[in-house]
C-alpha cells in the first residue's frame, strides 16, 4: 500500500509539471498552485498616452494588463473579488484588478525582455496578496499574523498613540513602529520603533508598510528625492518614484479618469493650504458608483476604506473629496 501511495504521488507530481503548474510558497500565505499561461509573445502590446503606457491584450482583444512607463505598478486582470469593511461603511468595491509591482520600472518595448517574460507568465495567475489585498490587511478587525521571527506583519492597525493633551492622536508612526523592529535606511539614521507606537501607522507610514515592507519597494528615511519611497505624504507626491498622474494645482482635483487601482491619492486636510498632508491608496469604483480609497486616519484610529470622520471618496462634496489635490502611480 505504501509503495502504491508513493507511486501515486510521483505520478501526480509528474502530471503537475507536465501541465505547467507552478507551486508558490510565501511567508504570507499557504502554498497554492498557479496555472501557467501562454507565452507573453502570443499577446498583443498596444501603446497609449496620458500617461504613456502599454496595454496588453489577449486574442479576443480583452485587456490583460496595463504597464505604465517609468512606474513599477502594474494592473493585471484576474479573478473578481470584493473588498469591504462592514464596521465603517456599507460600500463595497468589486474588482478584477490585481495590482502588482514589476521588478523594475516599465519602458516601452520591454515585453521582449527576458526579465518581463519570467515575471509576467506566473504573475497572470498569482493569487497571493497584491497591493489592494495587502492594504485591506490592516483595517478594522483584520486578523493578525506573525512571521517565523515572531514579527506581526499584518493585522488591525491603529493610527498612533493618544496625544498628551487627550485631543486626538499623534502622527509620525512609521511602518517600523507598527512592526516593532529597527530599520536601516540608505539616506538617514536607522529607524528605531517607539514602544508606545507599536501597531501604529500614520497615512504615509501605512503606504510605506504596504508598498515597501510588504511588497519590496525601496524605502528612504528622509523626504529628499532618491531611490525609494520618501517618508512624508508631501514628499511622496513631489519627489516619489513613478509617474505624477494628477499635478497639484492648489485646488480640488477631479481627473478621475486618470486613475487606476493602486494609485496614490493626496489631500490637503490640515492647516497649511500649500502642503499635501494626507495620502491614500485608490481602490476603484464602489458599488454606489463612487471613487473610493483606503488610508490611515486619526478619527477612526487606523486604516479604513470607510466613512467615519468623512467618506473615503474622491467624488461628491465630502471632506476628503473636496480636499483631493494630486495622484501618483508608483
Amino acid at each position: 500500500m505504501a509503495r502504491r501511495r508513493a507511486l501515486w504521488v510521483v505520478v501526480v507530481a509528474v502530471a503537475i509539471l507536465a501541465a505547467g503548474l507552478t507551486v508558490w510558497l510565501s511567508r504570507d500565505d499557504p502554498a497554492h498552485i498557479a496555472v501557467d499561461v501562454p507565452d507573453p509573445a502570443a499577446l498583443s502590446y498596444d501603446r497609449a498616452d496620458n500617461p504613456p503606457r502599454t496595454i496588453v491584450r489577449d486574442g479576443t482583444g480583452a485587456v490583460v494588463a496595463v504597464l505604465t512607463d517609468d512606474a513599477r505598478t502594474a494592473v493585471v486582470n484576474g479573478p473578481r473579488r470584493t473588498f469591504s469593511e462592514p464596521k465603517s461603511t456599507s460600500a463595497t468595491v468589486d474588482t478584477s484588478a490585481w495590482v502588482r509591482l514589476l521588478p523594475r520600472p516599465w519602458r516601452a518595448g520591454a515585453e521582449t525582455d527576458e526579465w518581463f517574460r519570467e515575471w509576467f507568465t506566473p504573475t497572470r495567475t498569482d493569487t497571493r496578496p497584491d497591493v489592494l489585498a495587502t492594504a485591506m490587511e490592516y483595517v478594522i478587525d483584520a486578523p493578525e499574523e506573525k512571521d517565523a521571527a515572531g514579527v506581526r506583519f499584518r493585522g488591525d492597525a491603529s493610527f498612533g498613540p493618544v496625544k498628551p493633551s487627550g485631543s486626538g492622536r499623534q502622527e509620525q508612526s512609521d511602518f517600523y513602529d507598527y512592526l516593532g523592529i529597527d530599520w536601516k535606511f540608505p539616506d538617514a539614521p536607522d529607524g528605531e520603533p517607539e514602544t508606545g507606537r507599536y501597531g501604529s501607522v500614520d497615512c504615509s507610514g501605512y503606504v510605506r508598510l504596504i508598498f515597501g515592507y510588504r511588497l519590496g519597494l525601496p524605502l528612504l528615511g528622509s523626504n529628499e528625492e532618491g531611490d525609494g519611497l520618501p517618508r512624508r505624504a508631501y514628499a511622496i507626491a513631489d519627489v516619489g518614484p513613478g509617474v505624477e498622474l494628477v499635478p497639484d494645482g492648489g485646488t480640488r482635483a477631479t481627473d478621475y479618469g486618470a486613475l487606476q487601482p493602486g494609485d496614490l491619492v493626496f489631500f490637503e486636510v490640515e492647516d497649511d493650504p500649500d502642503t499635501l498632508d494626507h495620502v491614500g491608496v485608490y481602490l476603484g469604483v464602489d458599488d454606489g458608483g463612487h471613487h473610493r480609497f483606503v488610508s490611515s486616519r486619526e478619527r477612526i484610529n487606523g486604516p479604513t476604506m470607510g466613512d467615519v470622520g468623512g467618506a473615503s471618496l474622491l467624488d461628491g462634496g465630502g471632506f476628503y473629496s473636496t480636499a483631493w489635490r494630486s495622484a501618483r502611480r508608483l
